[in-house]
């Protein structure tokens, strides 16, 4: 169920503020290539996908490459070289999981800071509004009474900082998202342990975000999961590198979807 891998101002402000250039196509590659060519760990970070958590837009046996500068603090000269972003709705993020840091999770951002969120009958509703979700995927067709209609009682042994969200971040029936914090879920609506079960993610906890596949291997995730590569995967490896490899999934970017 699970992936590891591992904020109104006055007008005249407003209008004197230069907002931060925004990543398109010939940026993302350009910061791919320069990643790729420069990044050690401090700027990128290699994880693969053991779950299906985040089908189908990730897949099990995709090996990603995370930029980890993507949100961090800008500097006067590095904020017009690689733009930076706030987190934002929609995007896909790689943190550290917030019941074992020691994890590695990957997931999508459904709600920032000060919004307000419910699922009624697998719906999303964001501030009041229909979400409009094209990569998002339930594969089961039953309906679940805590899963698919949140926030409610819950049918299931939640997490603490669960059960603290829903007694402290519930107003008319919609989970709050409070300052720092964000709301995350898995594209694989049915089967991920997301923020329904454990909580919001703290700000401090998110390392950065997916750039790109880089390699894409049909492999099972008992194998992936493993933190050592065991002779089972070198040997499947030898024998199906060409044919397993799934080459059309090869240097794919990773986009998030903007959500209103």
């Amino acid at each position: 169920m699970d992936n590891p891998i591992s904020t109104a101002a006055p007008l005249e402000s407003a209008l004197s503020q230069k907002l931060p250039p925004q990543r398109g196509t010939i940026a993302e590659w350009t910061v791919t290539i320069l990643l790729l060519l420069f990044g050690t760990t401090t700027l990128v970070q290699a994880f693969v996908i053991p779950t299906g958590s985040m089908e189908d837009t990730l897949l099990i046996g995709d090996h990603l490459l995370v930029d980890k500068l993507a949100y961090a603090p800008p500097g006067p000269v590095s904020k017009y070289l690689l733009p930076y972003s706030d987190v934002k709705r929609g995007d896909i993020i790689v943190f550290r999981y917030p019941m074992d840091i020691r994890q590695t999770f990957v997931k999508r951002v459904v709600g920032v800071p000060g919004d307000r969120l419910k699922i009624v009958r697998k719906q999303v509703f964001l501030n009041g509004k229909e979400v409009n979700e094209p990569y998002k995927y339930h594969k089961t067709e039953y309906f679940d009474s805590y899963r698919d209609n949140f926030p409610s009682e819950p049918n299931v042994r939640l997490y603490d900082p669960a059960n603290e969200m829903l007694q402290s971040n519930v107003e008319n029936d919609e989970v709050v998202v409070p300052p720092g914090r964000y709301f995350a879920m898995g594209d694989n609506r049915d089967s991920s342990l997301d923020s329904r079960y454990w909580g919001f993610v703290p700000r401090e906890n998110i390392i950065g975000k997916p750039l790109i596949i880089y390699w894409s291997y049909d492999a099972p995730t008992d194998r992936l999961a493993s933190p050592n590569i065991g002779l089972d995967h070198i040997l499947d490896l030898a024998q199906n590198f060409f044919t397993k490899t799934r080459w059309k999934r090869t240097f794919n970017l990773i986009r998030g979807y903007p959500l209103q």
